[in-house]
């Protein structure tokens, strides 16, 4: 599942069909790594999307694209716009089969002259990259690399433009020979697939394993164990479909296992050996890459612009970890309190025993059954007297203390429980409204910042909507996502009568399952739980605990957090979370 030279190569090929003599109307730059050229071609108009994203690097014709853009324009942005921004494409090609496409777009410069400028778009994981030239010269790139960081290739302004260096492998655009191919995996140490695209230029692991499966051979077999017959016929199937390549016969398409309903795959060939799987084909290949990497890439995005408030709730939930067992150890402690006054009281009774300047008496300890000897350790510098009240006043602490410390640790795991929510609620974002939700309430609640002339949402305002299910027996059951999401289901959606549920002691969703006066059979039962399991922090756990109880016994206490309730009268059930149900419910 990459994007490999073949999907670089038919990706070119529709690029340049599509948009080769258009016009960039506009420019702009909506993520530190990404830019979006406006193309108008034969009255058509065009968003390409040029990403370096470490993670999702990928260049497509957009047809669903709803970024905004930054209120002030990025200095790259600005620099396109200078140089590029009027001009028109007159070239869109692959560079030697690597996953690097180069756009030319020709535009007058300052002089009025038309000259030239080259955007490579160098797909390679976390070293893609984005890079405007003239004449080979940079004119700058999205990531400038200077030789602190790397002192192989360095990308800077007015520095001459060199390509990544080649890799050392077979370019089959430009054709092999039978005996080369043979030898070549036959020598390799290791699988045929991996031989496959390790050897041979933009191959990726998926349709190496493609050519073996249409060659009928196991892709975990050595070349060295194959006679020649069967490497002819591999070698048959590998000529046959880079003919086609070189033709720019494609055929667009996306793999889904439909069990959990996720992307598994997708190519620019027909990926037969996935057979087994749903495939939607297209003849866009730009499509393609949209489809698989819309929701990739903004789960991606939320986990960056997330991080530093995810660092910062993990350090305020490591600072309650600590507090916890401090306070856990001090309650331990508390609950020996009768112990010290024991010891004074047998001080005082024995205190014509002692003298001072003693370090230890042994006396009878009347208050065991067995009359046992116990050892009180005393202070030199006191007197007896002092020495058994300094036991009674410790006694004394400590049954205060626990009282005090009682409290403290019902605040702790409240304070805990609530910022692993949070975590939780994070994680299960599905948009930038419900990031939004959870930022406006962690700052309402001093977790966070206001940001410069903040506008706090009302409690009421609900900006998006919770996860609906139909359960096998066709109850609907509402699954929140988030704080807000929980306690408007809880609140406002939930009659009296409905169920509700909830992990047991862990973190959660809140779970609605919508019985309309009817009594909720086994089967809807154990589905609702499953879900609260699924969307909870056990979610790849076994035999997770679910509370459920009639939302009328559920209670939200004054001045209490977003999302947390208490309940009573409840039962436990207990299930084990599965994404291939969590689908089927989703779907009926």
């Amino acid at each position: 599942m990459a994007l490999d030279g073949l999907v670089i190569h038919s990706l070119a090929h529709e690029l340049s069909t599509k948009l080769v003599g258009g016009k960039i109307d506009r420019i702009h730059q909506p993520e530190n790594d990404e830019m979006v050229l406006y193309v108008r071609n034969n009255k058509e108009n065009f968003k390409l999307v040029l990403s370096s994203s470490a993670s999702n690097p990928r260049v497509y014709i957009a047809n669903d694209y709803k970024k905004e853009n930054p209120i002030k324009a990025p200095m790259f942005c600005m620099l396109f716009r200078k140089y590029i921004q009027n001009g028109i494409i007159t070239e869109i090609s692959q560079i030697d089969f690597e996953r690097i496409i180069k756009i030319s777009v020709e535009s007058f410069d300052e002089l009025k002259e038309k000259t030239t400028k080259d955007i490579y778009v160098e797909i390679m994981g976390r070293h893609s990259n984005i890079i405007l030239t003239q004449n080979n010269k940079i004119i700058d790139s999205i990531k400038r690399i200077p030789p602190s960081i790397s002192r192989v290739r360095q990308l800077l302004p007015n520095m001459t433009y060199e390509l990544p260096p080649a890799q050392d492998k077979i370019n089959p655009i430009k054709g092999v020979s039978i005996k080369s191919f043979i030898n070549t995996l036959r020598e390799f140490d290791g699988p045929i697939f991996k031989g496959i695209y390790t050897k041979f230029l933009g191959i990726s692991p998926s349709v190496a394993k493609e050519i073996c499966h249409r060659s009928n051979l196991n892709p975990n077999d050595k070349g060295e164990d194959k006679d020649r017959d069967e490497l002819s016929i591999l070698y048959r199937v590998f000529s046959d479909l880079f003919t086609k390549i070189k033709n720019n016969n494609f055929d667009p398409c996306i793999v889904i296992d439909e069990n959990v309903d996720k992307v598994i795959d997708f190519s620019c060939i027909n990926l037969t050996f996935l057979e087994e799987n749903k495939f939607i084909k297209n003849e866009s290949i730009s499509q393609i890459i949209e489809d698989y990497y819309k929701t990739k890439d903004f789960k991606d995005r939320v986990h960056q612009r997330t991080s530093d408030l995810r660092k910062s709730i993990s350090i305020k939930l490591d600072r309650l970890y600590h507090k916890q067992k401090k306070i856990e150890k001090e309650l331990k402690d508390a609950d020996n309190a009768d112990e010290f006054k024991i010891k004074g009281e047998l001080l005082t009774s024995y205190i014509y025993m002692i003298e001072k300047g003693m370090e230890s008496v042994e006396v009878d300890n009347f208050y065991d059954e067995n009359y046992s000897k116990i050892t009180i350790a005393l202070k030199k510098n006191l007197t007896p007297s002092e020495n058994a009240q300094k036991y009674f006043k410790k006694y004394n602490k400590l049954k205060t203390a626990k009282i005090e410390l009682a409290a403290q640790i019902t605040l702790c795991n409240e304070e805990i429980e609530y910022l692993e929510n949070i975590m939780l609620g994070i994680e299960n974002c599905e948009n930038l409204e419900e990031l939004a939700d959870i930022k406006d309430e962690l700052i309402r609640l001093g977790y966070a910042k206001a940001p410069f002339r903040y506008k706090a949402k009302k409690d009421i305002d609900l900006t998006t909507k919770p996860n609906q299910f139909t359960s096998s027996d066709g109850f609907t059951i509402f699954v929140g996502k988030n704080n807000k999401q929980n306690d408007y289901l809880t609140l406002r959606i939930a009659d009296p009568e409905d169920l509700w549920m909830h992990t047991k002691n862990i973190p959660g969703s809140h779970v609605i399952i919508k019985c309309a006066g009817k009594e909720v059979p086994d089967s809807t039962l154990l589905e609702g739980a499953m879900l609260a399991a699924y969307f909870s922090k056990a979610r790849m756990s076994s035999q997770v605990p679910v509370d459920y109880t009639m939302k009328k016994h559920v209670k939200k206490p004054s001045g209490s957090k977003p999302g947390m309730v208490i309940y009573e009268t409840n039962s436990t059930i207990y299930v084990t979370p599965n994404e291939e149900l969590v689908v089927k419910l989703k779907n009926n």
